[in-house]
């Protein structure tokens, strides 16, 4: 399908925002007005821009409070229109979104609304123009698609049509099934954006929070679905108010955009449509989830605080890169990589992580398909190809076949020592990532469309500096979990929010225990924390006691129970050990800020 994007959810000059939709991929773009009023080209030059990029100019946006008003003040509703006509032409675009009535709208009758979209269209059509009907959610008399769509039938013009646009019609919890009666051909245009979930006016929301297609809660594939089943033929198009897409950088911003898109086409195309269109949405190769962890890497111009602590926790050395300044830990299935190559200056943090897929060219495939940059891997003769792509926050992301050689890259590592045959750790159970604030949505959609991953609701965690927005990705088995955490604007430290890597155990405490004695000072967790715990809990005082003396944290819920213990923070990174029981699928939130403050005294000395 043909792609469209609204000048809107971007940021920079009109022209600068052309550029980007075209380096993007996108094959047309809306026009919003106040774009074009601030922009010192002329129409004519946006034109041949568009010309030489390869952009079509698909739909001038907005005309708004033209209908349900007074026959005096209609004389001023054509007056406008007829002005906007004639620049449409100019521009070669040969649609116009009208919104619902907002600000002027008197009279509420439909009828009167259709004569008047009726005359309306008529002096459009001498333009060579069509009008695409909207309801706003927050219209003054018309706020349903189904309304509009009505009063455009009394209007009976062949220049008068409905747009549908995902945010007015779901926002309003508006069942989108009846999108299907609409004939194709009255559907002239196709609006779509997503939005979290949230509680409060509608406008707000509309204006600040929509989101591009997979980092929201709105079902847009079945939205899609019904336009499409009813007969649609034109672009799928964005149309996102969003106060941070307003301030990042134009072209990265697009072609999140563009992803958002590629994966909306994918979902859209999964649904079993009556009469599919040929030229209708594609598949993206089909991948199952990563079936695990294969390795996470921490890179520093200086590892070896962070070799202590995996050694403390039970770890192997592995052995050294036999080409790089790399090292390799491991106990059981978890594997660390601890890199030192061009990082000078640079504190310990999280810097890739490596999973294991069923069909490697597959889920490489599918990765570039959705524009995921490729990073170059210098490698020799001997190493394994391993496919490589950046995620939005920096993190490299490796793909490697679980099919592989048992050994694998492993053997890539020399002079290291043989692995412990019965480890306490048995892998990783997930790993926390650090978002900055900007590209913390786009991060969402990298990880869920990219790797095939499941995405579920937010929550905030109070930490002494403020709320840590925090989201999970993962696979639906649990096999592989994504924590992306956005830390409070007031968080300062050289060396970042911290991120961390969990691995699992069968046993927290005997893992403590033991890390102990190799000398490991775990997080201090205060006293009053379990006081609190054995208020919560029937536990036993002694095993309270333990996990007091050992820093073990603990949760319950109606599934199971959830152990763990952190390590102290280096750099911008710490490790934590975790035991589910039962069917717990959390991830402690209860302790989080717990966590947050025990590691803000010691980061201050408070």
């Amino acid at each position: 399908m043909r792609t469209s994007i609204a000048t809107v959810c971007l940021s920079g000059t009109l022209v600068e925002k052309l550029h980007a939709c075209a380096e993007a991929g996108f094959d047309g773009v809306e026009i919003f007005e106040p774009d074009l009023i601030g922009s010192p080209a002329s129409p004519e030059e946006i034109v041949a821009l568009a010309h030489r990029l390869g952009l079509t100019l698909d739909l001038y946006q907005p005309f708004r409070d033209a209908e349900g008003v007074t026959e005096e003040e209609f004389g001023d509703v054509l007056r406008r229109a007829r002005a906007k006509f004639r620049l449409m032409q100019r521009l070669g675009i040969d649609t116009m979104l009208v919104c619902s009535n907002v600000g002027t709208a008197t009279i509420d009758d439909d009828e009167v609304s259709a004569a008047q979209l009726r005359r309306l269209g008529d002096e459009a059509a001498a333009h060579g123009v069509r009008l695409a009907y909207e309801a706003l959610a927050w219209g003054r008399f018309v706020d349903d698609y189904r309304r509009a769509w009505r009063i455009v039938e009394l209007a009976d013009h062949p220049a008068v049509g409905v747009c549908l646009d995902s945010f007015h019609i779901l926002s309003r919890g508006h069942d989108p099934a009846a999108i299907e009666q609409i004939p194709g051909d009255k559907i002239f245009f196709l609006q779509l954006a997503d939005a979290p979930a949230l509680t409060m006016d509608v406008l707000s929301w509309s204006r600040h929070h929509r989101l591009f297609p997979g980092e929201g809660a709105f079902d847009l594939a079945t939205f899609v679905g019904h336009c499409l089943a009813a007969g649609y033929r034109g672009p799928m198009s964005l149309e996102v108010f969003n106060d941070v897409f307003r301030q990042t950088d134009v072209l990265r911003t697009a072609k999140q955009a563009k992803r958002s898109l590629t994966w909306l086409e994918d979902q859209a195309a999964r649904l079993p449509l009556q009469h599919p269109r040929p030229d209708g949405p594609v598949r993206l190769p089909e991948v199952a989830p990563p079936v695990a962890v294969d390795f996470v890497e921490v890179k520093a111009e200086d590892t070896s605080d962070v070799d202590v602590l995996l050694r403390q926790l039970g770890f192997t050395f592995r052995g050294s890169h036999r080409s790089k300044q790399v090292r390799l830990w491991t106990q059981g299935a978890a594997r660390v990589v601890c890199n030192e190559q061009q990082a000078r200056d640079q504190p310990p943090t999280l810097a890739a992580v490596g999973f294991e897929v069923v069909d490697l060219a597959t889920s490489a495939a599918r990765a570039r398909a959705l524009d995921a940059p490729a990073v170059f891997r210098r490698t020799h003769a001997r190493d394994e190809e391993l496919p490589t792509f950046r995620a939005p926050d920096g993190t490299e992301v490796f793909l490697a076949s679980v099919a592989r050689d048992e050994a694998g890259w492993v053997t890539e590592f020399e002079g290291g020592e043989e692995a412990s045959a019965a480890p306490l750790l048995t892998g990783v159970d997930h790993v926390n990532l650090a978002q900055p604030w900007h590209s913390y949505d786009e991060a969402v959609l990298f990880y869920s469309s990219v790797l095939s991953l499941e995405s579920g609701s937010s929550q905030d965690v109070a930490a002494p500096t403020g709320l840590v927005r925090s989201q999970v990705v993962r696979s639906n088995d649990g096999a592989v979990r994504l924590a992306l955490n956005v830390a409070p604007q007031a968080f300062t430290h050289p060396a970042g929010f911290p991120q961390h890597m969990a691995f699992s155990t069968d046993d927290a405490l005997a893992a403590a225990r033991a890390a102990r004695s190799r000398g490991l000072r775990p997080l201090p967790i205060p006293a009053n924390y379990y006081d609190d715990l054995f208020a919560r809990f029937d536990l036993d005082p002694a095993v309270v006691e333990d996990m007091q003396e050992l820093g073990v944290l603990y949760d319950r819920d109606g599934t199971g129970d959830f152990t763990h213990f952190y390590t102290e923070t280096v750099g911008g990174v710490f490790l934590e050990v975790v035991q589910r029981s039962g069917s717990y699928e959390g991830y402690g939130a209860t302790n989080a800020s717990v966590r947050l403050a025990a590691q803000h005294a010691r980061s201050t000395g408070a």
